[in-house]
């Protein structure tokens, strides 16, 4: 038997639009009798999960404030994944962002500043998760390296140096020994929007970055340079379009966003530095730009369903007691669904009898 998988002649939008629907609905369906073999009731975690993040209007605040660093993330990993180019560090780029921006608001600590900080701190994080990602962009240029792995890598160092910072040099001597910095100024810290609401600006951040993403993709030649050189390479060098230029400018761009995104949390949701300041906001922001077509205002939308999976499983750990593992489970089977459904509407199967070999 050999299976075979033959490109579509025409793929309708409509069905570009319901496969990650698809994807999700299955998801749901796998992840409930995954639940029901663990002992717990689907329709309980259902509720859990989303019937209650939706109902409750502080629930509703913390939604936006876990979508908006993926929604940035995930902006910024389309311009690479449009390009046909793989950042797969996008954890480590957001980790060195907060550090960068961090540092700027431990220097300027206890002297009232003034309100140069927080740009400084804006600046400072977008131009580290940069550099960090030019690491793996320049590596891949000079001397052909995948980009997959030494941005994974990066992740790693990432991690050991916040570690590292966190525990030793950066560590608040008020602190009781705890690995974490001293918390933040005022003036080092984004504002809330006002009101009894508990959401800061970076939410506003991260609308403007998927506006403004959304008309460059769509309306730039930068946008177009993208589209060919991820659709058709070859097409894209004979047009002029340098592939070291791409490589360099769409991961220039993915860490800036990354760092951006460290640095909002760390300086409006956390207010310091300490070991644990993403649940996996990088990897997780993978799943978003794939689940929200590439397209920045699908990912908006995949950043809040997204981060309906990370409030419903941390509700779902007291509930529940289910474990948060399950959620990174769950995002895990999104990610192949997404896959799958993606495969089989730009892909039909085709099954026949193999060949005979000869006597």
């Amino acid at each position: 038997m050999r299976i075979e998988l033959l490109p579509r002649r025409n793929v309708s939008l409509a069905a570009r639009i319901l496969a990650p629907l698809a994807a999700l609905a299955v998801s749901f369906v796998i992840g409930g009798l995954i639940l029901a073999a663990m002992g717990r009731s689907p329709a309980s975690a259902f509720d859990v999960y989303v019937v209650q993040s939706l109902s409750d209007g502080w629930a509703l605040q913390q939604l936006a404030l876990k979508a908006t660093p993926l929604a940035i993330i995930a902006v910024g990993l389309s311009f690479c994944f449009r390009a046909n180019l793989w950042n797969i560090g996008a954890e480590g780029q957001y980790i060195v962002g907060a550090l960068c921006g961090g540092w700027i608001a431990l220097i300027t600590h206890g002297s009232d500043a003034g309100a140069w900080v927080l740009p400084a701190m804006l600046l400072a994080g977008i131009v580290g998760g940069a550099l960090w990602a030019l690491v793996a962009a320049g590596l891949k240029v000079v001397f052909g390296v995948s980009e997959i792995l030494t941005s994974l890598m990066l992740v790693y160092v990432a991690e050991y140096w916040l570690d590292y910072l966190v525990r030793g040099p950066w560590r608040d001597p008020k602190g009781f020994n705890f690995p974490q910095t001293v918390t933040f100024d005022p003036s080092a810290t984004l504002p809330m929007l006002g009101g009894e609401l508990t959401v800061h600006a970076g939410v506003v951040i991260a609308i403007v970055v998927v506006l403004v993403a959304a008309f460059i993709l769509r309306f730039s030649l930068f946008g177009y340079r993208l589209r060919v050189t991820g659709e058709a390479p070859r097409a894209a060098r004979f047009a002029g379009f340098s592939p070291v230029a791409t490589t360099l400018a769409v991961f220039a761009i993915s860490g800036g966003l990354a760092g951006l995104a460290g640095v909002i949390e760390v300086s409006g949701s956390i207010g310091q530095l300490k070991p644990s300041i993403s649940p996996g906001y990088g990897f997780t922001a993978i799943i978003v730009a794939f689940l929200g077509r590439l397209d920045p205002i699908g990912i908006l939308i995949a950043s809040l369903a997204m981060a309906l999976t990370i409030l419903g499983g941390e509700a779902a750990q007291i509930a529940l007691r289910v474990p948060f593992d399950f959620t990174r489970a769950f995002q895990g089977i999104l990610l192949i669904a997404i896959l799958v459904a993606d495969s089989l509407v730009t892909y039909r199967l085709r099954i026949s009898a193999g060949r005979r070999a000869a006597a």
